[in-house]
């Protein structure tokens, strides 16, 4: 037996002053309301109305359950009611996970923009690195990625970039610029820990040709599991490595940074939101989801001017 249906049947039965009338009114057969009356005085094992073929009336523990099953549904209709607004309305927390390396340079520039759009709407961010995140925990989970993804995950793509190869033009200036692939092997290379991946081969692909990749044996003089790092590192002139086409834009564009060995990239890196389900998206995850997708395409279109330029 539904119980808060039949609850909600014996209340219109009273209200509406009868079995055919509260029928009408919940778009039900006589016959089902009947049911469910009846399923409940079972339930209770007590009489809840006196039936006649000219009148119907509660009976004394009719009239004292009434009294509580209203109370009882009204409760429950503003639960539903307050739960369907904190769904729709532009407030509220919005929980997201992501790893460092996306925190900064990502979710970081966005957020002034975003408040200022929406004032109402709190940002919960969590910055942790895991291997297996708990996506069920967050509104949105940032996920980066090679070209392989998990379909199992309710996920959205949020953006695709190159991993490039570059250097400072101290570092250049003193060791010289490569030409080739194999000259790598004459350089200081530092490469970002990935679990998986070996780390004294370096996969590359020609960007302008499906050509099959070729790998190149180096002796990293850093490894290390940290972006941030690696970057600094760059900058400081230490080395050779590769980062995003997107978080390296910026240092490009200063000229902080060169490109080297183009077309050459170290792979293609996705980057998804995951999310806990597909069914009842609160609206305020919804438009930062818009928000992050709009952000992200305007700068990619201004790291890839920028890497053309470069």
């Amino acid at each position: 037996m539904d119980r808060l249906l039949s609850m909600r049947v014996f209340q219109k039965v009273i209200d509406e002053g009868g079995f055919a009338a509260a029928a009408r009114a919940l778009d039900m057969s006589p016959a089902v309301v009947t049911r469910l009356v009846a399923d409940l005085e079972e339930h209770l094992s007590t009489r809840l109305l006196h039936r006649t073929t000219r009148k119907l009336s509660l009976s004394m523990a009719g009239e004292i359950y009434l009294e509580r099953v209203r109370v009882i549904l009204q409760d429950i209709d503003e639960a539903d009611r307050m739960a369907n607004c904190q769904n729709h309305q532009l407030a509220g927390v919005l929980r997201i996970l992501a790893p460092p390396v996306l925190a900064t340079h990502v979710l970081a520039p966005l957020i002034a923009g975003f408040r200022q759009l929406h004032p109402k709407i709190v940002l919960n961010i969590e910055v942790a690195s895991y291997k297996e995140p708990p996506i069920e925990e967050y509104d949105i989970t940032l996920l980066p990625t090679d070209d392989q993804f998990n379909g199992d995950v309710i996920a959205r793509k949020i953006s695709s970039a190159e991993s490039i190869l570059v250097a400072s033009p101290a570092y250049l200036k003193l060791r010289g610029t490569p030409f080739k692939p194999e000259e790598l092997t004459q350089h200081d290379v530092l490469r970002l820990k990935i679990p998986g991946q070996q780390q004294r081969v370096w996969r590359l692909l020609d960007s302008d040709h499906d050509d099959a990749p070729v790998e190149v044996a180096v002796e990293p003089v850093l490894w290390v599991n940290h972006s941030d790092t690696v970057m600094r590192a760059a900058l400081d002139g230490a080395g050779i490595t590769s980062v995003a086409l997107d978080l390296v834009a910026p240092y490009l564009m200063r000229g902080e940074l060169l490109r080297v060995l183009r077309p050459w990239i170290a792979g293609r890196l996705q980057l998804y939101a995951a999310l806990p389900s597909r069914q009842f998206m609160p609206e305020r995850t919804r438009v930062f989801l818009e928000y992050l997708i709009e952000q992200t395409r305007i700068h990619a279109d201004g790291a890839l001017l920028a890497c053309n330029a470069c």
